[in-house]
């Protein structure tokens, strides 16, 4: 009886690992973002998201217009900027910054960080 009872609570462990896995496992595709050419975006830190898998930056900056527009900048994760100097509380909202990144292909206000760096130009996040 105590041979099926440990049978049984195995069976039920693999079967949660199993169904776990594919959460865990997935992950997107870069081929979103325009990895030939970087652009440049200079504004105020709405909101930086230290989260799995990716972290962001909510970043706002003005159009050619002079209209306030909100760009969502994907960046590694906690675990590899952690590694690099980045802290939760690096970016703070209302910092100023410029960020390098590689746009999305859409257009739209969006796209994945190179660089960053603060109102002084020192590049943040290089562990130096």
């Amino acid at each position: 009886m105590k041979k099926l009872i440990a049978l049984a609570g195995a069976a039920c462990a693999m079967v949660g690992l199993a169904l776990a896995a594919p959460s865990a496992t997935a992950h997107h595709s870069f081929a979103m973002f325009d990895r030939s050419h970087t652009t440049t975006v200079r504004g105020t830190v709405r909101e930086f998201q230290w989260s799995n898998p990716h972290a962001y930056i909510q970043l706002m900056a003005k159009d050619a217009q002079g209209r306030d527009v909100e760009w969502s900048l994907e960046m590694g994760a906690p675990m590899y900027l952690y590694a690099r100097g980045w802290r939760p509380r690096t970016l703070r909202p209302g910092m100023e910054v410029s960020v390098d990144l590689y746009p999305l292909r859409s257009g739209e206000p969006g796209g994945v960080v190179v660089t960053v760096s603060d109102a002084s130009g020192k590049e943040i996040g290089t562990n130096e």
